[in-house]
């Protein structure tokens, strides 16, 4: 890892990582600039290799170094932590899911309060909400490398960069998957780009807000990573794999899913 990268703050590095995802979802979207619509069953494979990637990097990424935090420290038991957080992670996003209106892109069916907002509008809603797991999956990451406040120890780069690039190389087919489904209903294919990246523009938002509270406030640091694979692990359940199926390519999506586990697997292994 270059010299320059490890001196900067968890801030910095945290910010620059959500970058890097944001940017590969703008990548992925740009090909709705070209391309009216894919394969059906490309769709379905995407969906599927994004919701093994996340689950991987949920446990790999954050789980596990979150239940080795807790347990290093004097605070409550690590199943308690583990189990807490992941817990409040799924909670906090299943608020938020009753909470704002959206649209899923594949299932085509609005969630939340009704509301009167257009159909471009509340896909934008679905993906943001989707993306700050993310996000802030990728900054306490960041913040675990550097430690946290009271940590002498924390989680370490190569993990985080691991987790960075896994959302990174995931976001890539969630552009296509945003932005297609605008462009299939009749919308401009400059605002299916622009709505496509934009609602990925929160990951390093959240990215920064996650590294600067476990480096202020370390105790929070096991929790956190806990609570975000919560977050996490409830965007693929309630929406990527019932997404990813809604074709009835099952063996499809499935296969896809492990696929995009095992990469995910390997790149944390492999770097951590």
């Amino acid at each position: 890892m270059p010299e320059w990268f490890t001196q900067l703050s968890p801030w910095v590095q945290a910010l620059l990582a959500g970058g890097f995802t944001w940017v590969m979802t703008l990548l992925g979207a740009t090909l709705v600039l070209f391309k009216r619509s894919l394969p059906p069953a490309l769709d379905d494979a995407m969906l599927g290799f994004a919701g093994g990637v996340m689950i991987a990097a949920s446990f790999w990424s954050l789980l596990a170094p979150g239940i080795e935090i807790a347990k290093s420290s004097a605070g409550p038991p690590a199943w308690l932590v583990a189990a807490g957080g992941f817990l409040l992670g799924a909670a906090v996003l299943r608020g938020l899911d009753a909470l704002v209106p959206h649209l899923h892109p594949a299932l085509q069916h609005s969630e939340g309060p009704r509301s009167k907002l257009k159909q471009s509008t509340l896909l934008f809603l679905a993906m943001t909400i989707h993306n700050i797991p993310e996000g802030l999956a990728v900054g306490v990451a960041f913040g675990a490398a550097a430690g946290g406040a009271d940590f002498a120890l924390g989680g370490n780069y190569a993990s985080a960069i691991a987790l960075a690039a896994g959302i990174g190389i995931q976001n890539l087919p969630e552009g296509i998957s945003v932005a297609m489904p605008m462009r299939r209903a009749g919308l401009s294919r400059w605002k299916c780009f622009h709505v496509g990246h934009l609602s990925a523009i929160v990951e390093p938002v959240a990215a920064l807000l996650g590294a600067w509270l476990v480096t202020q406030v370390g105790i929070i640091l096991p929790w956190a990573l806990c609570f975000a694979a919560g977050a996490m692990i409830f965007v693929v359940i309630e929406e990527l794999i019932p997404e990813s199926q809604a074709n009835r390519r099952i063996d499809l999506s499935t296969l896809s899913c492990i696929v995009g586990f095992t990469l995910m697997m390997i790149l944390d292994v492999a770097l951590g």
